[in-house]
This record gives structure tokens, sequence and C-alpha cells, in this order.
């Protein structure tokens, strides 16, 4: 392949996203690994879990442990809402739930308008950010959710599951 063909096929490759608010500003991640979105359902507090997991809940007879999103990007919690929803998803073999403020939308973005986030956003806490993505009228943050959690955090939710 030349090096033009590889740049056109760069160009064509479509992401396809859902997008979600947390404060004021929208996120992405990939569609792939999103089971489904839900509203807010009884979440049961689970002892000695760690401040950024709300608890589990009973999804269809599976139990998931959920996140809220907002405690584990150092933002602070605040009550939810008729908008807030718990995306599930599939992330290294483990179904969990991420609570977020509102999902915005479902939307398809070339992949040749995204970049790397600046050095000075991709700080130690920031490392799950996989791309910016540049539309016409607002960025969008690509996270890389199976980043958010550390090995050691994931092991965690296993045994809550």
């Amino acid at each position: 392949m030349t090096n033009q063909e590889t740049q056109k096929k760069e160009t064509s490759e479509l992401l396809q996203l859902v997008s979600f608010m947390i404060g004021d500003e929208e996120f992405a991640v990939d569609i792939l690994i999103v089971q489904e979105i839900i509203r807010m359902l009884q979440i049961t507090k689970v002892p000695n879990a760690p401040d950024f997991v709300d608890g589990v809940i009973n999804l269809r007879g599976r139990i998931i442990p959920v996140i809220d999103l907002r405690c584990k990007m150092g933002m602070k919690r605040i009550e939810h809402d008729k908008n807030t929803r718990i995306v599930v998803v599939e992330v290294i073999g483990k179904t969990v739930g991420f609570i977020v403020d509102a999902v915005t939308e479902v939307l398809r973005i070339p992949s040749s308008i995204t970049e790397a986030p600046p050095e000075i956003v991709a700080g130690v806490n920031s490392e799950f950010i996989k791309a910016v993505g540049k539309l016409e009228d607002r960025l969008l943050i690509l996270i890389d959710i199976e980043k958010i959690l550390s090995t050691s955090e994931y092991k965690e939710l296993e045994i809550m599951q």
C-alpha cells in the first residue's frame, strides 16, 4: 500500500461513539464496548467498596458493579436527576456500569478529525483520554474505558460480582 492509500484509508475510517456529559464536558466511548444504556436503578451499597463505586445493581439477574464516573475523574458528586444514566459496558471481560450525567447521542466521526490529547491534559490523572475529537461546534473527549480503572481496582470489582 502506498503512503497516499494509507492516508486515504485512515481519513475514511469512521469511529462509532456514544457521547455523554459529565458536568460541562462531553465525553465519548467506542460503541462496540457499550452493552446498553439504562435509567438509574436502585443501587445497593457495598460495605468497604472503593469511594468511586456507588454499589451494585441487579440487571436482569446479573449483579453489576456501578462506578460514579464523576468521582473517578476527580469531580464532585451530584444528585442524580431524570437525565442521569448508567452506561453498561464490557471491559476486560467484566460487565461494569458507569454513571454519567446524561447520554447525548450516538455519532460517527472520521478518525481524521481526532488527535492525541495535548501533553498538559495527558497528565497522570488523565491517562484514560485516548483522543480529542474536533467537531464543528465543540470538542469531544474520547476516553479509553479500560484505563479508567487500574488492574487492582478491576480485581476489587470482581469480588462484588
